[in-house]
């Protein structure tokens, strides 16, 4: 009989390891650190990382595994197919996730990114029947995914494998009714399945917890005690079969502040529930790229046109319509310029968000430079 995933003690709160605090060329380790103590310290312990996030396994070896004893956290690290090409790719990957986390097993090992995109290749490199006997070995205590996609994809998957023992979904309250990403139908299936839930994007990549968006004179009107983020949290988080909640934290501000939330967690009131609604017009009433700034599209360009950073100055100029700032801000995200885009669509074949990346860059291009 499989372990109920509720009775692990690991905390609402996960700490995402996908955008840490960066100092020079790398990551600001000391401030990694202070962060990892702050988290551990309020017993929360789930840990969440990938293959693909650039030197964040190599991280949380070191700020956490060798800082700690191993029984006293838990790590999620994902497979990404899209490094796959045989059978004999998905150990070589899992291994050298381990490798790089300094462990000899993970606690949760996810199949990376499922969805339409993916298609059926889940399947046909067999990667459930890999996963399925690592957990059998112990080297993978618990299986599942995570998923950008349809529901009838996410519907399709639990289908044909009742052996994923959770599912992380991206949900938060401006996804919730979305007509492209369905949030709230993705949870619904999760449930019908009775898949515990691993929440990833409360609060879209940072766009939830901005203090000067369009939404936030709304919410500090209704309540000038509490931020943003902490709005966005306490919507999903509190939710009938969530396990956890990631954070993709990279301050002690942030950390601060998501700590303080879970700590005595509570679910949206109804009087709060409209203020989210309000919001959620005013937000949807400026124009935004809808990017999270996941960083997929940074692998796949062979330009290595930092993406994400060009769409966020862009975001900005579409939100506050001020030219001269928003090219001053350009020049901050360094070469290559947007212009350097050969419109391959690599970068395409990689974003969650299905977001037409080429006509994008030509925009910032006309605009910027």
């Amino acid at each position: 009989m499989s372990e109920n995933l509720f009775d692990l003690n690991l905390g609402k709160l996960g700490f995402g390891f996908m955008r840490l605090p960066q100092k020079g060329d790398g990551f600001d380790m000391e401030l990694v650190n202070q962060m990892v103590d702050a988290f551990m310290a309020s017993g929360n312990t789930y840990f969440d990382t990938a293959f693909v996030y650039r030197g964040s396994e190599q991280a949380l070896c070191e700020s956490l595994v060798k800082r700690y004893p191993r029984e006293s956290f838990r790590i999620a690290t994902k497979l990404n197919l899209g490094f796959v090409d045989s059978k004999e790719k998905l150990a070589e990957c899992f291994e050298t996730s381990c490798k790089r986390l300094g462990v000899d097993y993970v606690d949760f090992y996810l199949l990376h990114g499922l969805g339409n995109r993916t298609g059926d290749k889940d399947d046909t490199m067999g990667a459930w029947t890999y996963l399925s006997g690592l957990k059998a070995a112990g080297k993978a205590k618990h299986i599942g995914f995570s998923f950008h996609g349809t529901p009838d994809k996410l519907e399709s998957i639990l289908t044909k494998h009742p052996e994923a023992e959770f599912v992380q979904i991206q949900a938060n309250y401006i996804d919730w009714e979305d007509e492209e990403v369905q949030s709230g139908r993705l949870y619904e299936i999760c449930r019908q399945y009775g898949k515990p839930i691993v929440v990833m994007e409360p609060v879209k990549g940072g766009m939830l917890a901005s203090e000067t968006s369009a939404i936030t004179e709304i919410l500090k009107r209704a309540n000038p005690a509490v931020t943003p983020a902490s709005w966005a949290m306490r919507f999903i988080a509190p939710k009938e079969g969530v396990l956890v909640t990631l954070s993709g934290m990279n301050s002690l501000e942030q950390m601060r502040d998501n700590l303080e939330t879970f700590k005595n967690l509570k679910a949206l009131s109804e009087a709060e529930m409209q203020t989210v609604q309000e919001a959620i017009a005013a937000l949807k009433a400026v124009p935004r790229i809808p990017c999270t700034e996941c960083g997929y599209c940074l692998e796949s360009c062979p330009q290595k046109i930092k993406i994400p950073s060009k769409i966020e100055v862009y975001n900005g100029y579409l939100a506050y319509q001020s030219l001269p700032t928003s090219r001053r801000q350009y020049t901050f995200t360094g070469e290559p310029w947007a212009s350097a885009c050969i419109t391959c669509h690599a970068c395409e074949e990689q974003c969650p968000q299905n977001i037409a990346i080429p006509e994008v860059l030509a925009e910032i291009t006309k605009l910027f430079e």
